[in-house]
């Protein structure tokens, strides 16, 4: 597979979560994706959560439920470790469906709610810091040349 140039932010879609257009801050430095996400309890053999926050123009307040979940440690930059509960996800970029594993975590300090790390990245984007919403820019060109005709 050929690797696709991605900037150093970029608006993704996640289809099965029901997102479309999703700022996300690529981040080489961390290995796993994280995505923004509250109030999150296991009730059962279930994991439930709400994605975003009601500042986000996606945010709809329907909780999410993940059957299969699983929780990891994620080493932060200054060394501290923190537990988060890991799902499996699949995100659109260049007009193509991957698969993605997403930790669970609040970044509501944080401007970008997701963060794609390399274990997503590897050996399928080259990362150009000088560029920015390349895959949506080529989205938006796309869907505009389809009204045209």
């Amino acid at each position: 597979m050929e690797k696709q140039i991605i900037g150093r932010t970029d608006k993704v879609d996640f289809p099965r979560l029901g997102f479309n257009d999703i700022d996300v801050k690529i981040d080489t430095g961390a290995y796993t994706s994280s995505i923004h996400c509250a109030h999150i309890r296991e009730e059962g053999d279930e994991l439930h959560c709400t994605f975003l926050d009601a500042q986000h123009p996606s945010y709809n307040g329907l909780p999410m439920v993940f059957k299969e979940f699983d929780i990891t440690a994620v080493r932060s930059s200054n060394g501290e470790i923190q537990y988060r509960y890991v799902v499996q996800s699949n995100i659109r970029v260049y007009g193509k469906v991957f698969k993605i594993t997403l930790t669970l975590s609040s970044r509501d300090d944080m401007r970008f709610p997701v963060l794609l790390g390399r274990k997503f990245l590897t050996k399928k984007f080259i990362v150009d810091t000088e560029l920015t919403d390349v895959s949506y820019n080529l989205k938006i060109n796309e869907n505009k040349d389809l009204i045209e005709k």
